[in-house]
């Protein structure tokens, strides 16, 4: 499934363009901070595999007020590096790889 592109950005990491986003909204479990914040990758040209990055922060619009920081496109950068290092294939068409982001 592809990441939609309306609120979705561009990011080029080795002459590869990804597309990542953050969800608009946070899920009910996300807002009251049961769960953290997901942003998800894909190639921007063609996408197969889409990389679901689950972080250990709290999103910056919970309803509980907790403090947070961003998600940067360097934050970004160094996932996708990350990923691919652990095994993410962005080409191959196959289930969702899901990646634990260590802050």
């Amino acid at each position: 499934m592809a990441l939609p592109r309306k609120g979705s950005r561009l990011i080029t990491v080795d002459d590869t363009v990804y597309r990542w986003s953050i969800r608009p909204r946070p899920t009910y479990s996300q807002g009251l901070v049961w769960w953290s914040l997901t942003f998800a990758v894909e190639i921007a040209d063609s996408p197969r595999q889409v990389l679901s990055v689950r972080t250990s922060l709290p999103r910056l619009d919970n309803w509980l007020g907790l403090r947070s920081k961003p998600v940067t496109p360097r934050m970004v950068e160094r996932t996708i590096r990350a990923a691919l290092a652990a095994g993410w294939k962005p080409q191959t068409p196959g289930r969702t790889f899901v990646f634990d982001l260590q802050d």
